[in-house]
């Protein structure tokens, strides 16, 4: 008996990877986070299947079920939007299994500032403009951020930014990069990637927030922030030059 925790992509049901569906598709016990899961993962699962949504669910009764099942010895699948290495919250869940002797495994899933990054039609990472992509998030009612973490810190770098769980504290997230990123640095707002309804709001800092206050968002949608989001004028990279010689593209004879 395995726990499978399984990153159930950014929202569109084809975006989970093979592997993550194969194991819906067999496990007896499926808990799921029914606000960020779309309903066509979760209806993989085999007909006579324990599925609960464990959005109302605290962390020992996640752990109960779990213990349940591995009792039974019944295969549990636990579906984690996006992939489950960010923000998942599963660190805890593998430290209490550890704890029991439960074995788990983990599959990754398409993470949303990737499917955020598709719907933009942008590359995070240009040459000669940025070459780092930061993924962070702000406190707000979560936990805090660490020392040396704040936005305002991390904004030093001029990385590309991929801002989670923070469109609620869109005014504090302007203030702290102004000074580093310019008041016409571009920003784009993804309500809900690759979902359905997916929403997309593009801006600058200075600009952003009547946007996104007019349409409303609340929730569920990913910050981005950074020069990449309108560059064009940009050097090719070397990947591809025909003077860039590596073990695969040997210098050519004349």
């Amino acid at each position: 008996m395995t726990v499978h925790f399984i990153g159930a992509g950014p929202g569109a049901a084809d975006l989970i990877t093979l592997r993550g569906r194969d194991l819906v598709a067999r496990c007896p016990v499926v808990l799921y986070a029914g606000s960020l899961v779309p309903p066509e993962v979760v209806a993989w699962a085999p007909a006579d299947a324990r599925v609960l949504d464990s959005a109302p669910m605290t962390l020992d009764e996640i752990l109960a079920e779990m213990q349940q099942a591995h009792a039974a010895g019944l295969e549990v699948a636990r579906l984690h939007s996006g992939d489950p290495s960010l923000y998942g919250a599963i660190a805890e869940q593998m430290r209490r299994l550890d704890a029991l002797g439960i074995p788990y495994d983990i599959t990754p899933g398409v993470p949303a500032y990737a499917a955020a990054a598709a719907a933009l039609g942008r590359e995070l990472t240009l040459p000669g403009i940025s070459q780092s992509v930061i993924l962070t998030r702000t406190a707000m009612k979560a936990s805090p951020m660490p020392e040396g973490e704040s936005l305002a810190e991390l904004g030093r770098s001029g990385a590309t930014l991929a801002i989670h769980l923070s469109i609620r504290n869109l005014k504090a997230v302007i203030a702290d990069l102004t000074p580093h990123y310019g008041a016409d640095c571009p920003v784009a707002v993804v309500y809900r990637a690759s979902w359905p309804d997916q929403r997309i709001l593009r801006g600058r800092l200075d600009d952003i927030a009547p946007k996104v206050r007019a349409a409303k968002l609340t929730r569920t949608a990913l910050i981005l922030v950074g020069r990449v989001l309108d560059q064009e004028a940009f050097p090719d990279s070397k990947l591809y030059d025909p003077d860039h010689v590596h073990v695969l593209r040997p210098k050519r004879r004349a």
